[in-house]
């Protein structure tokens, strides 16, 4: 076993972009307004609303701090905050089964085959903890929640910076040589790999119509599927 632990990105890497992009980010846009307005003083939520309006320049009214997680919504931007309260509002989306998690069949199928071989799998994605334990609780394949040890999001720190890899590696007690990194992103691989980990570029078609090859890749393995993955 040349890697026992296997950390994996989420959006790209196992489950497709189009899934987060075009269902999970417009159901919580729409459904944004009237959850603030329904939990808005919940402790747990007032905490990341007001998180964002700090980061926002110090927004004070709820109908205008909307409006900005909205437009945060619309350009994708990672905020710790907004991922939390996304999670939130899916909560409800998958109980009430609008929507299942998209996940590739190969993705599913090697995570349980490398869960059965005895390595321990983890996610490092930007979507809260929460939001993963979701996405992986509700896939097109069942309830995936129990081949995870463990789950990291931006609260870590950024996915694009060596210190949050090094971080993950804290919190786990692994050494770096011992940890794969699977991402769709380049400049996280970069981070993984500066940090001592192993690295494998996601290059899936359905999701990157143009390949990112040679110079493009950065020196990273390159492969379209789990399928071609030897951890």
């Amino acid at each position: 076993m040349k890697h026992r632990v296997i950390l994996t990105d989420i959006e790209g890497t196992t489950s497709s972009i189009s899934f987060v992009k075009d269902v999970l980010f417009p159901y919580a846009r729409r459904q944004l307004p009237e959850f603030v307005r329904m939990h808005g003083n919940e402790p747990e939520v007032r905490r990341w609303l007001d998180a964002a309006a700090i980061d926002a320049g110090g927004v004070c009214t709820d109908d205008t701090l909307i409006e900005v997680l909205q437009g945060w919504i619309d350009t994708d931007y990672k905020h710790t905050a907004l991922k939390a309260l996304q999670g939130m509002i899916w909560i409800a989306g998958y109980a009430g089964g609008d929507y299942q998690a998209h996940i590739y069949p190969d993705a599913a199928e090697a995570l349980r085959r490398w869960h059965d071989q005895g390595h321990a799998l983890y996610v490092f994605s930007s979507g809260s903890v929460p939001a993963q334990k979701l996405l992986f609780g509700h896939t097109t394949a069942g309830d995936l929640t129990p081949l995870f040890s463990g789950y990291f999001d931006t609260e870590i720190g950024g996915k694009r910076e060596a210190t949050s890899y090094r971080r993950i590696l804290q919190a786990i007690d692994q050494p770096a040589g011992d940890v794969i990194f699977l991402s769709d992103v380049v400049e996280e691989l970069d981070a993984a790999r500066e940090a001592g980990m192993g690295t494998v570029l996601l290059d899936r078609p359905e999701d990157y119509p143009q390949p990112r090859t040679d110079d493009a890749a950065h020196g990273h393995k390159r492969v379209h599927s789990f399928d071609q993955i030897d951890p």
